[in-house]
């Protein structure tokens, strides 16, 4: 006799549904699909933007000339991977250049015979993919935390993070260096269980970070320390100074891959550093161009540049410039869960520790970032959507009945924000502040026209306005004559003779001295505007 289980009285209750295996791998490369298709879209339709030129030309002569002499300020690891792209190109340099690293730039996409779409293209597109496998290492971490589905969350901030995005997909060096600072956070963590497997992985991380951009010199004691967690006692000790000793090894190895006999010149000019910046100058285990290197970033940090905040324009730096950016180019529900998920990590036991691991290093690189004197842009702290978005991830920890309810819609929230500003997800603001048509009213620079829209410039007047007189103030890198934009300028005649189209980048308007603010004043209206970056007045 056979008894059938659904009628019997006494039958066991039917257990939870298993989700399938291929569920979260599935989610996990659309995730990265939408972002990888943001992101190229984005990388073909902008021209260069204000730093890539020197990026590229220096990524050139490493691949020509085995050289260091160009851009001695940022370490070659992050030029170096762009190299990887633009040999693709076959890129022509005339041997006899002789110029500054900005006039290298414009030889090198201008002038020199080569493809600057293509070029820049191919330079962008090893950080287009580094920024995925970023990804990867986003799930991962949170995977760790709290299992796939925060794993899930955390990959779905990332990848519609609009600073992410942008900043993932130019050909420079804010994204890579803090993606390989959290891959050495994350390989830490996990040298908690394995530490002779994943504390030497985290040294190589760690330099690569080192190597990449020398704002991350920060975080090397915290590592350190998180390493002698790892073992404790002596052998910790061992462990933090292992790690360490990797890390600047890596250092090493990237210069001399780029030049092996290390023939470098110290540039004439050079700033001297006194003091404890000095010191630490002297003492840090680098190559002598790394030394050269932090002494001109130190030089930058001494020098007073002007800023543009909600409509303001002031000289100097404002400690809560970075705040309040973050506030305007953050989606809300991202900023929500970022704070919630600190809460959770705090509030739930075995998650505090992580906090040493995610919320202590952001927190650190934030309060540095927080006083330097470039207020140029939220990319300086594109660490806080990159370890936020692993913070974040600790709300599915909760035991909140409608915690992850609540999460899932803070996430389509973001989702909405981030795809209706595509493409245009460098002026990206959130709908607080008006959405992207509105971040020049209030930020400048990268947060909202770093020079990326040339390219469309061009192709509008020719749709709109051809054989019309241009007038042209823009800031940026590219050169308007390659893409086919016939402008003269305004400031070589007067007032009464600019007849015609007014064309002025919004970052130029933010700084807008008498002349420019007295042409755009008497211009009346705007009559077109070019990817939230450029503004267009008939005269």
């Amino acid at each position: 006799m056979t008894v059938d289980l659904e009628e019997s009285p006494t039958a066991a209750p039917p257990g939870p549904r298993r989700r399938p295996r291929w569920l979260i791998p599935l989610l996990v490369v659309v995730l990265l699909a939408q972002m990888a298709g943001a992101m190229v879209v984005t990388a073909v339709q902008q021209t260069p933007t204000i730093d890539e030129p020197v990026y590229v030309g220096t990524a050139v002569t490493y691949l020509e000339q085995r050289s260091l002499r160009y851009n001695p300020e940022h370490p070659p690891l992050g030029k170096m991977i762009i190299a990887v792209g633009v040999a693709f190109a076959d890129p022509q340099l005339d041997p006899a250049f002789r110029g500054n690293q900005t006039a290298l730039g414009r030889h090198v996409l201008y002038e020199a015979g080569n493809d600057p779409y293509e070029l820049m293209f191919l330079a962008r597109l090893p950080m287009i993919i580094l920024t995925l496998l970023f990804g990867l290492v986003v799930f991962a971490f949170a995977r760790d935390l709290v299992g796939p589905v925060g794993g899930l969350l955390a990959l779905a901030l990332y990848a519609l993070s609009p600073d992410v995005i942008a900043h993932g997909s130019l050909a420079t060096l804010d994204v890579p260096a803090i993606g390989f600072l959290l891959t050495a956070v994350w390989l830490t963590w996990r040298a908690r269980a394995r530490p002779y497997l994943y504390l030497p992985l985290a040294g190589v991380a760690l330099g690569a970070a080192l190597a990449t951009r020398m704002s991350v010199l920060p975080a090397v004691p915290l590592l350190m320390l998180l390493a002698f967690l790892a073992l404790k006692r002596l052998r910790g000790l061992a462990a933090a100074a292992g790690v360490a000793v990797i890390a600047f090894a890596v250092v090493w190895v990237a210069y001399l891959i780029v030049d092996p006999r290390l023939g470098w010149v110290e540039p004439t000019g050079m700033p001297v550093v006194p003091g404890l910046r000095g010191l630490l100058v002297d003492v840090l285990p680098v190559p002598e161009p790394y030394r050269d290197g932090m002494r001109i970033q130190f030089a930058f940090e001494d020098r007073s540049f002007r800023g543009f905040l909600f409509g303001e324009l002031y000289r100097g730096s404002l400690w809560y410039y970075l705040p309040a950016a973050l506030l305007v180019k953050t989606p809300i529900g991202m900023m929500v869960l970022w704070l919630a998920g600190a809460a959770a990590m705090l509030a739930v036991p075995r998650l505090r520790t992580a906090a040493l691991y995610l919320i202590l290093p952001a927190g650190l690189l934030f309060a540095v970032a927080m006083t330097g004197a470039r207020d140029f842009g939220t990319r300086y702290a594109i660490f806080m959507p990159i370890f936020g978005a692993v913070v974040a991830a600790a709300v599915v920890a909760v035991k909140w009945r409608w915690a992850r309810v609540t999460a899932a819609a803070l996430v389509l929230f973001v989702a909405v924000s981030s795809l209706r500003t595509f493409p245009y997800y460098l002026p990206y603001s959130n709908e607080a502040f008006g959405g992207p048509a509105a971040t020049h009213l209030r930020l400048h620079d990268s947060n909202v026209d770093w020079g990326q829209d040339l390219g469309r410039l061009a192709d509008r007047l020719r749709e709109r306005y051809p054989g019309e007189q241009v007038w042209l103030v823009y800031r940026g890198a590219g050169l308007p004559s390659a893409y086919g934009i016939n402008a003269a300028n305004p400031y070589r005649v007067p007032d009464a003779d600019v007849r015609g189209l007014l064309v002025v980048s919004n970052s130029s308007a933010a700084k807008a001295g008498s002349r420019l603010k007295a042409l755009i004043a008497s211009s009346g209206e705007p009559i077109d505007e070019i990817g939230h970056s450029i503004t267009i007045y008939r005269r």
